[in-house]
């Protein structure tokens, strides 16, 4: 019953915050629905459960629609000025464009760190071999074979 009741509290505390938010700063809200719609799709398309994709088109997608967010509170707060910044194209390759370079980014690191990380391995390996060349000329050959097992000659030795 508790549990029902602050779930019924926040919901309308959310709600106020929405209305007041679309009352108060509509403009603003215009331009950052439609301007962050590919963060919105990326959302709904990455299905993962960390939701990287969604990150790094969010990221970028930010970075594209901030300038224009900042002309319209540092101008004429309106919803004309809104529409203004939507209508036009240029504004829209950018937020758009700073979206697709963040699907870009979100496809190409991920193989160039796994081919980075498997050279530093393959380099890990061999200066491991070389200090193992180094061991087996020092020490002998002895020192590169497994040691024997005691514990199977012990239970043979009592059976």
């Amino acid at each position: 019953m508790a549990q029902s009741k602050a779930r019924g509290f926040i919901v309308i505390w959310v709600s106020v915050g929405v209305v007041a938010l679309l009352v108060l700063a509509l403009p603003t809200v215009f331009v950052a629905f439609f301007g962050m719609a590919p963060t919105l799709v990326a959302f709904i398309v990455d299905r993962s459960r960390e939701k990287y994709a969604t990150l790094s088109v969010a990221g970028l997608n930010g970075c594209g629609v901030f300038p224009y967010l900042l002309d319209l509170w540092t101008g004429s707060h309106t919803i004309n000025q809104a529409i203004s910044i939507m209508t036009d194209p240029f504004s829209l390759i950018i937020m758009y464009g700073a979206a697709g370079f963040g699907w870009m980014m979100f496809i190409t690191v991920p193989p160039v760190v796994t081919s980075f990380l498997g050279v530093m391995a393959q380099k890990k390996v061999s200066s491991l071999r070389a200090q193992q060349r180094k061991l087996i000329e020092e020490w002998g050959e002895s020192v590169a074979r497994p040691p024997e097992r005691k514990t199977a000659v012990a239970a043979n030795d009592r059976a």
